[in-house]
């Protein structure tokens, strides 16, 4: 989000549902030389060589073998052998033009959209058919009050990107081909932000759709920290109330996920690493309608959170300090690694992937 009077400048892996959960809540003894463990949990991730030191905010986790990458520096990579060897597939001119890529989203290992973020023409989407030999750029903010955050695709040819308020309402973009062109959404339906309420550009997740149509955003930095759900790709919104904590400008909903279009997670807390975190996540089993406050949440606080591939009660929250794994659908947390990653991403052939500072990206054979 963006804080009063400055611009901000805020903030992969392998994993398998069931058994995923059950060898992260298995004991220690049977880890292997070079697993990285949490503290007497088990084997987490195993860091991969980016060859970077690009902040990575931006992942999208198509397989076990393919993943995209965006962050800093106009930085964008790609595998597609499961993290062994990552491919600088960086749009032409983005390092120069000191683009800040926060998310990305991709349709298989040739076809993805990238976000960059910022106040006025630093907000661009682009997008490339061939796995990062050429991008197109697709659009460019012209409005300097607009802030590009995050972007969402129900498939591979509808899809929406979300900006900070303008005009006391979120901005909301449309695309029906597949993110080769976009259009302002009316803002009728958008119900009015509160003072000071904005997104958090921190992993990609502050913009998440489940099914055909249903699409929330998260909110921060206001009063109250928000979740907006739709149900018709944005036309029309209502807003509810979470119990994760603002009131400050860097406190607030930072990621979503949900597993269908009534069971989701938020998390957040207030991203400042000298600040606790109290009640940094919170559940929905109505789609967003109602959130009630995880009984044990994540100890700090969490700025990605995604759901165990065929689970119903098992995901996975990171942040700076930490991952926290939950298998009871988001009441309970608990930590099982201490590495710093600011997303995760997970995919429907069982694995995870999750990135974040200096060129972090990991995973879990």
């Amino acid at each position: 989000m963006r804080a009063k009077g400055k611009t901000r400048r805020l903030m992969s892996l392998g994993l398998c549902g069931a058994a995923l959960a059950a060898a992260l809540a298995a004991p220690a003894a049977h880890a292997t030389p070079g697993e990285r463990h949490g503290p007497a949990r088990g084997p987490v991730w195993t860091p991969t060589d980016t060859g970077t030191d690009a902040r990575f905010r931006g992942l999208a986790a198509v397989s076990s073998r393919t993943a995209w990458l965006a962050g800093s520096k106009g930085t964008v990579l790609r595998t597609t052998d499961g993290g062994r060897h990552w491919r600088d597939v960086s749009p032409p001119g983005a390092a120069d033009a000191e683009l800040e890529f926060r998310d990305i989203e991709a349709f298989d290992a040739r076809r993805a959209v990238a976000l960059a973020i910022g106040e006025g023409e630093a907000s661009r989407v682009l997008r490339t058919d061939d796995g990062g030999a050429t991008w197109t750029e697709s659009f460019r903010n012209a409005d300097a009050r607009a802030f590009y955050d995050c972007l969402t695709f129900f498939d591979s040819r509808h899809g929406l990107a979300m900006s900070d308020p303008v005009d006391g309402r979120f901005r909301i973009l449309s695309t029906a081909d597949g993110g080769r062109s976009w259009d302002v959404l009316p803002s009728a339906g958008m119900p009015q932000a509160q003072a000071g309420e904005a997104g958090f550009a921190a992993s990609g997740q502050c913009l998440v759709s489940s099914g055909p149509k249903d699409v929330w955003l998260a909110t921060g930095g206001a009063a109250t920290a928000r979740v907006l759900h739709s149900g018709d790709r944005g036309l029309t919104w209502t807003a509810t109330a979470s119990p994760v904590p603002a009131g400050d400008p860097a406190r607030g909903v930072f990621g979503l996920a949900f597993r269908d279009r009534t069971h989701g997670i938020a998390v957040g807390g207030d991203y400042r690493a000298d600040r606790a975190s109290p009640r940094a996540s919170a559940v929905t089993f109505d789609g967003g309608r109602h959130w009630q406050p995880s009984q044990a949440p994540p100890a700090a606080y969490r700025s990605g959170v995604a759901w165990l591939p065929h689970s119903r009660s098992a995901a996975l929250a990171v942040g700076p300090t930490g991952t926290d794994l939950t298998t009871d659908g988001g009441h309970t947390w608990r930590t099982v690694d201490t590495g710093s990653y600011d997303t995760v991403d997970c995919t429907a052939d069982g694995s995870c992937w999750a990135a974040g500072e200096k060129g972090r990206a990991a995973l879990t054979p």
